[in-house]
């Protein structure tokens, strides 16, 4: 994994493969963030989220805030953590 991502400029996955010759997995890769990196913006949009509800913010103003739907400060506010289960497979 590079740690430089490249910018896609406004073209799709397929788009960019076609051109440069290569699968899209490969365009994901190069245009990716890496994991750290997502992962700690996530966690700071996260922390923002509670901080602003804190303060009696409404999720609908927090939302617009914070430049994300209503459903990511709903989820933000019920898993803290960042873990939601509703993703794991049952058995």
């Amino acid at each position: 994994m590079t740690a430089d991502r490249i910018p896609r400029n406004g073209l799709t996955i397929r788009e960019l493969a076609a051109r440069a010759g290569v699968t899209p997995r490969t365009i994901k890769t190069w245009t990716s963030e890496p994991r750290e990196v997502y992962m700690s913006r996530a966690q700071k949009r996260r922390a923002k989220i509670r901080e602003l509800r804190a303060t009696g913010m409404s999720m609908r103003a927090i939302a617009e805030e914070v430049g994300c739907s209503v459903g990511t400060v709903h989820y933000a506010l019920n898993h803290p953590d960042g873990q939601g289960g509703h993703l794991t497979r049952r058995e």
